[in-house]
């Protein structure tokens, strides 16, 4: 099943982060908890694990750009 993941909420105020980096590139394959990406907030910079096992299929935003909470990150295929 495809699913796009969203910029998550990591803190109470937060608006937007800061994608810095990818970690995992459109076609590889990733585990339940493996770090996706890493977002950078005013405060701290988080790592963002996968919720399931899967297929990087496209990075919807570049390192660098600022995502409000709640748009698309990047799409992946969910395997079971």
């Amino acid at each position: 099943m495809k699913v796009a993941l969203k910029m998550p909420r990591i803190g109470m105020n937060m608006e937007e982060g800061t994608l810095v980096a990818w970690r995992v590139q459109p076609g590889e394959a990733f585990k339940e908890g493996d770090i996706l990406y890493d977002v950078e907030t005013e405060k701290v910079t988080n790592e963002y694990e996968a919720p399931c096992n899967g297929v990087m299929l496209e990075h919807v935003a570049d390192e660098g750009d600022d995502i409000p909470v709640g748009d698309n990150v990047c799409r992946i295929e969910k395997i079971d």
